[in-house]
C-alpha cells in the first residue's frame, strides 16, 4: 500500500504517471469489486498469491492498493516475530511482539499519501515512537541516520537521525485500530506520518543505527530519500528539506 508495495522487481516501476494511467485503466474494474464484498475478499487472497504484481495494482482494502516488491513474503506470528536494535548503540536490544505491546502506545490520526497519488484520509495508527526505542538502546555519538529492514527480505529504509527522533515516527502495531494484518505490514511496520507512504516500510524487523544515510529499496531506484509530503514529487527533483 505504499512504494513499499510498489510493483516487484521484474516490472520496473517507471515513472510516477505512467502507474498512475495503469491504474486509472484499471479503475472500472476496481469499481466493479468495491460494490461486491464477496469478490472483494477472493481478490484480497488472490492478490497475496500474485508474484507478478498486477493484482496488486487494484484498490482494495477500504482505499489502499497493496504493493510488495517481493513475489512472497513470509508471515511472522506473535510467537516468532522478532524486531532488533542495533548498529551504533550502546545497548543492542531484540523485541518480541509482547515487549513492543508492553511499551508506551502512541496514537495518530493522518492522511496516508501514496506518491503515485492515491489518498486515504484520517487513517489512525498506533505503536511506540521510535525514537524511544532509539533512546532505550543509547544512540553512540557520531550516528547520523537508521537503516530500517525487513522481514520480506528485500525492502529497506533510511531516516536521518533528526527524522526518526520526530514524534510522528511509529514503530506501528496497529491501524484503524486493529491489529496489523499481514496485507499492511504486519505484525509491525514503520509508519512515517508526514512523509510519502514508501517511506513506512512494512514487514519491519531490523532498526540499524549507521553514520550516514543508507538509500533504500526505492531510492536507489531514484525517489527522493526525503520524502515530504508536498515538498517532494518522488523521483529526487525537488527540494528535500
Amino acid at each position: 500500500m505504499t512504494p513499499h508495495q510498489e510493483p516487484p522487481p521484474e516490472r520496473e516501476p517507471g515513472a510516477p504517471v505512467g502507474r498512475r494511467v495503469i491504474l486509472g485503466m484499471l479503475g472500472a474494474a476496481a469499481l466493479g469489486m468495491a460494490a461486491a464484498p464477496a469478490l472483494q475478499t477472493a481478490f484480497e487472497d488472490v492478490a497475496q498469491k500474485d508474484p507478478t504484481g498486477l493484482t496488486d495494482l487494484f484498490p482494495n482494502g477500504g482505499g489502499f492498493r497493496y504493493y510488495s516488491v517481493a513475489a512472497s513474503v513470509p508471515h511472522k506470528s506473535a510467537q516468532d516475530y522478532r524486531l532488533t536494535v542495533d548498529g551504533l548503540v550502546d545497548t543492542p536490544a531484540t523485541y518480541t511482539l509482547a515487549d513492543l505491546r508492553a511499551q508506551p502506545q502512541t496514537r495518530l490520526v493522518r492522511d496516508v499519501q501514496c506518491v503515485t497519488g492515491w489518498r486515504v484520509p484520517g487513517t489512525p495508527f498506533e505503536g511506540v515512537r521510535l525514537s524511544r526505542l532509539l533512546d532505550a538502546a543509547g544512540v553512540r555519538p557520531g550516528a547520523k541516520a537508521v537503516r530500517l529492514t525487513c522481514f520480506d527480505g528485500a525492502y529497506s529504509e533510511s531516516l536521518t537521525l533528526q527524522q526518526a527522533r520526530r514524534a510522528d515516527v511509529l514503530v506501528a502495531l496497529k491501524m484503524r485500530d486493529k491489529d496489523l494484518g499481514h496485507s499492511h505490514g504486519g505484525p509491525v511496520r514503520l509508519y512515517v506520518a508526514p512523509m510519502y507512504f514508501y517511506k513506512s516500510a512494512k514487514w519491519l524487523s531490523g532498526i540499524t543505527v549507521t553514520d550516514q544515510v543508507e538509500p533504500g529499496y526505492w531510492e536507489e531506484r531514484g525517489y527522493d530519500v526525503d520524502a515530504w509530503v508536498g515538498k517532494s514529487n518522488g523521483r529526487g527533483d525537488a527540494p528535500t528539506s
